[in-house]
């Protein structure tokens, strides 16, 4: 292999990084995670702030079963001998979820069950991963809230000095060592923490955090747009996040709060954008579509987010049919209801979730799947986690064998396709193109057009004219069949739940078979579904017309 190669790669992928993300980025490199911060003097004064609202409780990924096993992301930890605070066994997405504490927010676990995990993780892990800043400032939110909701703990929890100071001792932490060389969702969900931090006590320390508001507010303001979508274009991260904002407006909100000037309305405006986002992002039945690194049960269900929403008073803006700046659009017709991802991996700086899915789409009749995205299995490198990014995972065209984007390891791209949203003409057409990073002679444009009841979408390839393969992932439990026409028509027919017929005409001068791929609902699943498979060595144009048989 040419060496010079993986040195392009690397360039590839650095070249889009803010200065100061890369300075950060070698600083980390050299010295690593801050150590944790020993606190001087007495613990801040602990304040207790009237709710506006029930937190929500931990999401469905998370179980405790009998205080004997913690289920996180599909596995499980044996803790009736005690909590391995140093778990590596199921990697390092596990161990975070671990050292977030959300499991001790379940109902099944009592309030002394709580504080004796508590006061053992303070104990027995004063350095490691539950020191890293991700986990830090969610577990914050996580022991906040249990603090701030009456009989979460037992009566001593609400005087006791040590677990005080040791919260605080995590805020400081946090503050010094906030994740400016990943950016995004954990920079962002750093300052959360870190503000959220400061409305738990009063006194000069507490002053000092809430004094990262304005960073808070600025970093919100750019990563998330006006059309409310958060920037890494995730439905199950806008998901997670507008959880913690809505945590925070609800203490920032509370009658005897001390939130900054601005601070309540400003997450208000936030988070009803980013409603309006993460509902035009869900099917008919009711769940987020899966782009991007998502997977089902991780964050909340939308339908809890909505009703958390409006208790504190965060309501719906009007309906979208398209998120300029997020890169998605949705037709509805009839029974039809199409999802579409119509720009490439985002942002540019940190596009560690992003997947080659450029032109790809979802569907739903009615309030059934038909075509699916693939979702994500795991984090940790290997062939499950390059599949969920491929482009011949996603409903989409491949050119010549190769890759949208050059994605590589677990979350890094280097060379980018140019994905442009050509054109939208509201509930009728959306028209958008795109070029690999590795072919960018070769234009891909897909033309999604909705009748009455009829979904048709129109591929066509410009420039050099590559051999190329369409794939259609189909929804678990569909199983088509195959007819051909004697003019070289090829159509697809699926029984839907109902009982209905549903026929897809398919782009001819295309050779059409029946595969299997992996689909990934949720961390640590795997199933089994068809996936309508086309190949031609030479293509111009061809259609996909989706309609119920008579």
């Amino acid at each position: 292999m040419n060496k010079a190669l993986p040195v392009l790669r690397i360039l590839r992928t650095l070249r889009p990084l803010k200065p100061k993300q890369l300075l950060a980025q070698i600083r980390h490199g050299l010295r690593g995670t801050g150590r944790p911060i020993a606190w001087r003097g007495a613990a801040p004064h602990w304040r207790h702030s009237g709710l506006g609202a029930d937190f929500l409780p931990p999401p469905a990924h998370i179980e405790v079963n009998e205080g004997a096993v913690i289920q996180l992301l599909g596995s499980s930890l044996d803790v009736s001998r005690g909590v391995d605070w140093d778990c590596a066994e199921h990697g390092p997405l596990f161990a975070y979820h671990l050292h977030q504490f959300d499991f001790a927010r379940r109902e099944s676990v009592s309030p002394e069950a709580r504080l004796a995990w508590m006061l053992d993780w303070m104990e027995r892990h004063p350095r490691g991963t539950g020191w890293d800043p991700h986990p830090l400032g969610l577990r914050i939110l996580s022991w906040g809230k249990m603090l701030q909701t009456v009989g979460a703990l037992p009566e001593r929890a609400g005087t006791d000095a040590g677990l005080h100071e040791s919260l605080a001792r995590q805020i400081e932490t946090l503050a010094e060592n906030l994740e400016v060389r990943l950016q995004a969702n954990h920079l962002l969900s750093n300052l959360i923490g870190v503000v959220f931090g400061g409305l738990l006590f009063d006194g000069p320390e507490a002053q000092r955090w809430l004094g990262y508001w304005p960073q808070l507010k600025a970093e919100l303001a750019r990563q998330v747009p006006g059309d409310g979508l958060h920037e890494e274009r995730s439905p199950m991260y806008h998901a997670l996040l507008l959880e913690n904002i809505l945590d925070l407006l609800n203490l920032a909100a509370s009658p005897d709060g001390m939130a900054p000037d601005g601070m309540v309305s400003t997450l208000q405006s936030v988070a009803r954008r980013m409603r309006g986002a993460l509902d035009m992002m869900c099917h008919p039945d009711g769940q987020i579509a899966l782009f991007a690194d998502s997977a089902f049960g991780i964050a909340q269900h939308p339908s809890d987010l909505e009703a958390y929403a409006d208790r504190l008073g965060v309501t719906a803006p009007p309906t979208q049919s398209v998120l300029p700046e997020g890169g998605y659009a949705r037709l509805v017709a009839g029974p039809f209801t199409v999802i579409a991802s119509v720009a490439g991996p985002a942002p540019a700086h940190q596009p560690g979730h992003a997947h080659c899915d450029a032109l790809a789409f979802e569907l739903s009749y009615g309030s059934q799947r038909i075509v699916t995205d693939t979702g994500v299995f795991e984090y940790i490198p290997g062939e499950r986690r390059q599949v969920s990014r491929a482009t011949a995972s996603h409903s989409t065209l491949e050119v010549a064998d190769t890759e949208q984007a050059e994605i590589w390891a677990a979350h890094r791209v280097g060379g980018r396709p140019r994905v442009l949203l050509e054109s939208v003409e509201p509930e009728k057409t959306i028209v958008a193109s795109c070029r690999g990073w590795s072919t960018p002679d070769t234009l891909h444009r897909r033309r999604f057009c909705v009748e009455e009841h009829a979904l048709e979408i129109r591929d066509a390839l410009q420039g050099n004219r590559r051999s190329m393969r369409l794939f259609l992932h189909l929804a678990p439990g569909l199983e088509p069949r195959l007819s051909h026409d004697r003019d070289g028509g090829t159509e697809a027919h699926l029984r839907l739940i109902d009982g209905a017929w549903l026929r897809i005409a398919l782009p001819v001068s295309v050779n059409w078979r029946i595969g299997e791929s992996p689909y990934y609902p949720s961390f640590g699943c795997e199933k089994t579904r068809a996936c309508l498979i086309g190949e031609a060595d030479r293509f111009d144009q061809g259609s996909f017309r989706f309609e119920i048989a008579n």
